[in-house]
Parts: C-alpha cells; sequence; structure tokens
C-alpha cells in the first residue's frame, strides 16, 4: 500500500450484535509460576537464568496475581460491559513431563472457566503464547519435529479436556513473533540471529498449528469437543506501506514483508497452503525450508473458523540498501520512516489506526469468507501512575481514549463497507507482565499496584470503555 491518509473518520456507531472483550495471556497474567505442578517454561527458565535481563528485575514469576484472582477480575471485566476474554492455557500447567494430563493443572482452569462463566463472561482459549516448555526447548524447540508432535499432543489432550465447555478456541498467539524475536532478531533467548533458521522456525509452527486444526476436527467429529465449536488462529498482522512514488524494488520490498508476514498465516488458514511466490523468493536467496513427504497434507488442515487480528501498529518498508546483513542474511527489505509518523514514544511504535481499516478491507477483498475479530489492541505507557490526581486515580484520558476511539471508528467504517469484524479485545485490559519489558509500559483500563499486593483499581479511561460497552457509539 503507498496511501497515507491517516485522516480521522466520522463512523460512530458498531453493530448490536458485535462483541467487546478482554485479551489476556496465561503466562502474562496468572503468576503462581510453580504452583499447581506446573513446569519450568523458557520465560521462567530466562527469568532464573539472568533477571537482569527484564525491566526492573521483574521476572515471568509475577504475572498480575490472576492465578489467585480471577473470579474477581471476570468480575471486574464484567462491570465495563465485557462480555468475552481470551486467555491462554499453559501447555506447563495442563501437561506433565511425561506428556500426561496434570490434573492438578486441569482442574485449576475448570474453575478458572466456571468464575468467568459465572460472571457472564465467555472465554476464547488459546493454546500457546510464546510458554514453550523449556524441557522441550532443550530438545530444539520449533526447530525439532518431534515438538511439533509434542504440541499436537498436548492440543488434542487440551480439547478433549475442555471440549464441552469452550466454543472458541484457537491454536496460536501471534505465530511470527518467535521466529523473529528468538531467531531473526535475537532479542529473546536463545538469541539466534539466523534468518533461515527463523523462517524454519515459522514453518514448523505452520505444521504444528495445522496439526491442531486436525485434532480438533476429529475430536468434535467424534463428540468430545462441542459442535457449535470454533478454531482458529491469532496473530499480530502488520498492515504494509512504502514512501510514495515507490520504485520496483520498493514494491518487491513490501511484496516480500506482506508475504513473510501476513500472507503466509493468512493463506494458510484460508487456503492451507503457504504462498508459493514467498516460499520461491526465499529459496532464490538460500533459504530452503526443512520440509518433509507428507507436509502438504498437513498443511491443508491448516484451514480455520476464524481468525484473530491483533494490531498495533503497521510496516513500512522500503528497497534493501544492501544484499545481506553482516550476518550474511538475506535482506529483503529495509525500514521506510514515514515523515508524517504519530509515534508512542513510550513503546517506539507507530500510532496509525486506519491501518486497521486498511487490513480490514484487504480480508473484504482477497478472503471475503472469513470472520475476524480485533483480537488484541492497544497502548502501553511508561510512567502511566505520573498521571495520578489527588483521588489516587490514574488519569489516562487524554492518551488511551483518543486511542481506542480512533481505532475503533475506523473498525465501524470497515463494518459499513462490508467487513466481517463481529468484535474487539483490547489488549491488557488490567495491567499485566510483558515478557522482558516486565511492567514497563502499562496498557490497562485498570491499574494494578505492585506495591499493594496487586490490588486493582480502575483508571479515569474505565468509565469512557464502560460507555461505549454498553451503547456501541464510539464518542
Amino acid at each position: 500500500m503507498t496511501e497515507q491518509n491517516p485522516n480521522e473518520t466520522t463512523y460512530c456507531d458498531l453493530p448490536e450484535d458485535f462483541f467487546f472483550g478482554a485479551a489476556l495471556s496465561g503466562p502474562q497474567t496468572e503468576g503462581m509460576w510453580q504452583a499447581h505442578g506446573k513446569l519450568e517454561n523458557m520465560w521462567d527458565f530466562w527469568s532464573n537464568q539472568d533477571i537482569r535481563a527484564f525491566h526492573n528485575r521483574v521476572g515471568s514469576y509475577a504475572g498480575n496475581d490472576m492465578g489467585a484472582r480471577y473470579a474477581e477480575d471476570y468480575e471486574l471485566l464484567a462491570s465495563l460491559g465485557l462480555s468475552s476474554a481470551r486467555t491462554s492455557i499453559q501447555w506447563t500447567r495442563l501437561i506433565d513431563a511425561n506428556g500426561k494430563l496434570n490434573r492438578e493443572g486441569a482442574d485449576f482452569y475448570h474453575e478458572m472457566f466456571t468464575a468467568a462463566r459465572k460472571a457472564g463472561i465467555e472465554v476464547f482459549v488459546n493454546l500457546y503464547h510464546f510458554d514453550m516448555p523449556a524441557y522441550l526447548f532443550r530438545r530444539g524447540g520449533w526447530e525439532n519435529r518431534e515438538v511439533i508432535e509434542a504440541y499436537a499432543h498436548y492440543a488434542r489432550i487440551a480439547f478433549a479436556e475442555f471440549g464441552q465447555e469452550i466454543v472458541h478456541w484457537f491454536t496460536f498467539n501471534e505465530p511470527i513473533v518467535e521466529p523473529e524475536q528468538r531467531y531473526a532478531h535475537g532479542n529473546w533467548f536463545p538469541f539466534v540471529h539466523d534468518f533461515g533458521r527463523a523462517r524454519n522456525v515459522q514453518y514448523n509452527i505452520s505444521l504444528a498449528h495445522s496439526l491442531a486444526v486436525l485434532a480438533f476436527r476429529e475430536l468434535q467429529a467424534a463428540g468430545a469437543v462441542r459442535e457449535d465449536a470454533k478454531i482458529g488462529l491469532i496473530n499480530c498482522f502488520t498492515p504494509p506501506y512504502t514512501r510514495e512514488n515507490p520504485t520496483e524494488a520498493d514494491l518487491e520490498a513490501v511484496r516480500m514483508a506482506d508475504g513473510i508476514d501476513n500472507r503466509w498465516w493468512l493463506d494458510l488458514v484460508t487456503k492451507g497452503t503457504l504462498p508459493a511466490d514467498v516460499i520461491e523468493t526465499l529459496a532464490e536467496r538460500g533459504v530452503v525450508l526443512a520440509t518433509r513427504p507428507g507436509d502438504e497434507a498437513i498443511l491443508a488442515q491448516g484451514k480455520v473458523d476464524w481468525l484473530g487480528f491483533n494490531y498495533y501498529q503497521p510496516t513500512r518498508v522500503q528497497a534493501p540498501a544492501r544484499d545481506t546483513d553482516e550476518q550474511g542474511d538475506p535482506c529483503f527489505f529495509d525500514p521506510y520512516v514515514w515523515p508524517d509518523a504519530v509515534m508512542n514514544k513510550s513503546r517506539g511504535w507507530e500510532i496509525y489506526p486506519k491501518g486497521i481499516y486498511d487490513f480490514a478491507m484487504t480480508m473484504t477483498r482477497d478472503y471475503p469468507e472469513l470472520d475476524w475479530f480485533v483480537s488484541e489492541n492497544g497502548i502501553g505507557i511508561e510512567e502511566d501512575h505520573a498521571k495520578r490526581t489527588e483521588d489516587g486515580r490514574i488519569d489516562d484520558l487524554a492518551y488511551r481514549v483518543p486511542f481506542v476511539r480512533d481505532h475503533l471508528r475506523w473498525v465501524a467504517r470497515a463494518i459499513e463497507e462490508g467487513a466481517r469484524c463481529r468484535g474487539y479485545h483490547y489488549w491488557g485490559v488490567i495491567d499485566c507482565w510483558s515478557w522482558n519489558n516486565a511492567y514497563k509500559n502499562r496498557y490497562g483500563f485498570v491499574e494494578v499496584s505492585l506495591q499493594e499486593n496487586y490490588d486493582r483499581r480502575l483508571k479515569a479511561s474505565a468509565e469512557w470503555l464502560r460507555e461505549v460497552t454498553h451503547t456501541h457509539h464510539i464518542a
């Protein structure tokens, strides 16, 4: 895309059946990192190995205490007018080291889901949120085909255990992130910088997703999973843009950035294939996927019932200045810094609400049969607490409300123009731990006080959210 029109839209109303909810994550909220027979995941391992890598030395054990507070937290979400919440089962809490169901962990989740229903919150369950069991990572993680099989086995156990109480399932959250953060850019443990390994990890995650969908379909056909249950995938899609008056090389950069980050997953979940043009270009540049006979049949099982769209920022690229980087990895695109970009300086991310509309129009044009929802969207602000007023409440009206309002207005316009967007989940309705950034940036409409035993307090924006969820009018 080259259009750069960021003007606000005036669409202000959402359909009556449009749902509002909260996006959550097991490893970022539950805490209780050794309770209920839970095993060590990669975040626990990294926290224990080098706590200095985490902001203010707050490691994975923190969460936001939802593991102990889930009943009151679901009541709190319902009080804000939310009707659903997506969280994740932790692989390390549900399955023991021998690959068997951990009954104590399963009972924890049964109790949590029951509390959600009691509060009027429908739980959407995701199976994986970057929380690889450490013992499986030591065996190669997503680079090992046996770990792919272990994930499919875990998924099958989860579907069978909770199949009569959960309607909405997802195989992965943001499956593009681990290939990028762990293997391409080396930001997360094990700090690898190898583009080819990253793409093979991405390929293997695609196989794992497809095997999980196959298990879901088989168990649903056998009656172990509810007949009305749906399976999906959630990814952080990034609408691609380049500079005005682009060259052919700029447009080629867009094609590959879009192909790796977006079309890879969209083709997988709608067609059961990977984009052939992307695979061909990768191979031409020496990036060959470690395929095996039978893989095409596995990928063909990857088609889903609906899709989650996490949106935080667009991607802006231009033609690369060189063919390879310092490590010898191929360069397909360079970042393009748009001079009119509005930035969230706390996070270093561009704020571009129109991107949510542009993605919606891409879905309407290229994948018109697939329902989807905004599964994460939110703004993280450093020093959020500095905005505290005399009554003790954080006044975030000047930044959180405009961020959500502007994105929702573009969603409303997209729906008016035919987009099959069914709902919106805000990321971090309640402040939570965020990987090695820990609590550096706060996203919530609800504050979590680490100094006061994780106590919850509504921020000023919470009243605005409650008004929107009740009226479906975006003021």
